[in-house]
């Protein structure tokens, strides 16, 4: 390898192994050259950038002491993985992050050894490293395990089952508490506030049995300091923090931006524990990019951008998004009606909440990453007389399916779920798609199941769902902008069960539920430059089916074709279990679902996403044509439909 001083230390990097040759102060070079690197890499790819500008030291840091991949380096959510993607062999391909073909924004077992656990979710990464911690108890080939955890993800319940069984097995794990004071949004709650009062009490405080031999190696003024900061943070004898109730050695607050105070720690950490420590590293959110630091959400997620200057390259909008409709009409409403309140799952701003948040503060309840809290404080509120929307990323909804059943359905409460990013979502890949909720929701008693054909009807069902008093009620809606409709000032209270006929064809009708409907038209205007017109309907609910729509359409047409986005088992299920009770599939026609196809898809644009589906209109045309061509051989009797 060239040492020549005058190379750049990070083009003397292959792999993790190389740091092993640098010095402290050249590690300290290699992060500010992976800093910068990191800014200019996403400002042509877009993705999480302030994360990962936050964790540049620490990153560098954990791979100079530990020896990954044999040492498990764990990352939670993986929002903070670019810096660790650059270290880790993969710098020549950092241009196609998040695109179709490149690598993932998150951590991926399929992608590289040095991702031993794959991530997206949130408060996984301790869990995971403790099965690997005693995979190595039981004779896997397993080093040090280490879980690095961000402020927000820490206030998971799932986080607290982690640490509390790791602090009963004792075996020997690392878990960095990555504090930046900052996840997506504030995070909330008494969990911040402990964190930020532990911090406040000075750079060290190191306890137990770790704690005298890692400050016996500091120098003097700073081997004093340390001391008294962790008699502040124990209080009186035999105090302690939370996180030596769970059984762990506590170390921290550290500096996490001082790659001498990184390296002493994980130095001393690594080679005296003997069972759970935790170190607690205090961090920056965008540290050393001033535009990040400077923004509100510290740039957490971006577009392209000058790195100059920070501006943020975004396509125009010809629609509001979905979202914003959903965050404007529900404040709306909530103006005129004091029992309408809502929760999120520390996505205020994701979800449109924030929009509400601001006019009416003390009724937008952020309960950080918890979603399984969530939904039942929404059933409690519902008991209570409340009109709660607890609105949650269908992808994130998975996390509170217990509840949903046992807290929700089971007792009948009008809980109103707005499903925001519900189908295929794009470059963050198949963490997030909104594939399951249909199925999963739908197949629920009690439970009423509605997906929006467009933004005026994403209004009335808003209106809908504030009407609905009689159990749960949940409406599903894609991300980004919709398709440019008017919107009307007040939504509508749609006839639960009822869908809508938008088009009249004959032969062939395709029954849309949810935002493909717009795809559903423009297949639809396809085929009818060909000559071919084909029926349209939009089904509006999942759950109670319109019955009698499905029957008029399989009565008049030689075959009917469901549409949605979501995966096999849902609404296309659906319609085929009621054809199968009242004996329409004995009738000769033809039926087809198209679904989500049996597996995940990687990152791309939404549109690469939905092409790889098979459902893209030009797609959706082909299986309409072919159906009719067939149809029009005389394998099915014909007949002109009179819907209404």
């Amino acid at each position: 390898m060239d040492t020549d001083s005058r190379t750049p230390t990070l083009d003397r990097v292959a792999g993790p192994a190389d740091l092993k040759t640098l010095s402290d102060p050249e590690l300290g070079a290699l992060a500010r050259e992976l800093r910068a690197e990191t800014v200019e890499t996403v400002s042509r790819t877009g993705g999480h950038l302030g994360s990962s500008l936050g964790v540049v030291e620490l990153t560098v840091a954990l791979h100079a002491v530990f020896s990954t991949p044999f040492d498990k380096l764990i990352w939670d959510v993986g929002h903070q993985c670019y810096p660790h993607k650059i270290l880790t062999g993969r710098r020549d391909r950092m241009g196609t992050l998040r695109q179709k073909g490149g690598l993932s924004g998150f951590t991926k077992r399929s992608e590289s050894d040095f991702d031993p656990f794959g991530a997206a979710h949130s408060s996984t990464s301790i869990s995971a490293a403790l099965g690997f911690a005693m995979g190595r108890k039981m004779g896997m080939p397993v080093g040090d395990c280490v879980a690095v955890i961000g402020d927000g993800a820490i206030t998971a319940g799932m986080a607290y089952e982690a640490l509390n069984h790791a602090g009963h097995l004792k075996e020997r794990l690392f878990v960095i508490l990555n504090d930046n004071d900052m996840s997506i949004a504030p995070p909330v709650g008494a969990m911040s506030a402990y964190l930020n009062a532990i911090a406040e009490k000075g750079p060290f405080a190191m306890l137990k049995a770790a704690a005298e031999g890692l400050e016996a190696a500091l120098p003097g003024p700073v081997r004093d300091g340390a001391r008294r900061a962790r008699s502040l943070v124990t209080g009186l004898p035999g105090g302690g923090t939370l996180f030596e109730e769970f059984g762990f050695d506590y170390i921290g607050p550290i500096d996490g931006h001082d790659m001498g105070q990184l390296l002493t720690t994980l130095r001393a950490a690594k080679a005296r524990a003997t069972g759970p420590v935790l170190i607690h590293c205090v961090t920056v959110k965008g540290k050393g990019y001033a535009p990040a630091e400077g923004a509100d959400d510290k740039y957490h997620g971006v577009a392209k951008f000058d790195v100059a200057t920070g501006a943020q390259v975004k396509a125009k909008s010809n629609a509001p998004s979905y979202t914003q409709v959903f965050g404007e009409k529900l404040t709306e409403m909530a103006a005129r009606d004091p029992k309408i309140v809502a929760i999120t799952a520390a996505m205020p701003g994701g979800t449109g909440l924030d929009i509400m948040q601001k006019r009416f503060p003390a009724r937008v309840f952020d309960v950080g990453i918890a979603e399984q809290h969530g939904v039942t404080f929404a059933a409690g509120l519902a008991a209570s007389g409340m009109r709660p929307f607890c609105a949650i990323y269908s992808s994130f909804l998975q996390r509170g399916y217990d509840q949903i059943v046992h807290d929700v359905a089971l007792q009948n409460l009008p809980v109103r779920f707005a499903i925001d990013r519900a189908g295929l979502v794009g470059q963050d890949g198949a963490t997030h798609a909104g594939a399951f909720d249909i199925g999963f929701l739908a197949a629920l008693p009690n439970m009423t199941v509605m997906a929006a054909g467009d933004e005026a009807e994403l209004v009335h069902m808003l209106a809908t769902a504030a009407a609905h008093d009689a159990g749960p009620i949940a409406f599903r809606y894609p991300r980004g902008e919709g398709v440019g409709v008017e919107l009307p000032a007040r939504g509508e209270v749609l006839e639960i069960g009822r869908g809508r006929v938008v088009r009249d064809g004959d032969r062939v009708a395709l029954l849309s539920f949810g935002a493909h409907l717009a795809e559903a038209l423009v297949a639809a205007d396809l085929l009818s430059a060909e000559g071919i017109e084909i029926t349209v309907a939009d089904a509006r609910f999942a759950k109670p089916l319109d019955t009698g729509l499905i029957d008029r359409l399989l009565a008049d047409h030689g075959a009917l074709v469901t549409l949605e986005q979501g995966g096999s088992g849902g609404f296309g299920a659906q319609v085929l279990e009621h054809l199968a009770r009242v004996g329409g599939l004995d009738r000769g026609k033809r039926l087809r679902s198209l679904t989500l196809p049996d597996r995940f898809i990687d990152q791309a644009s939404p549109r690469e996403m939905y092409e790889e589906a098979g459902l893209t209109a030009t797609q959706i045309a082909g299986q309409l044509r072919e159906l009719h061509q067939a149809l029009g051989q005389g394998v099915v009797p014909l007949r002109r439909p009179r819907i209404t």
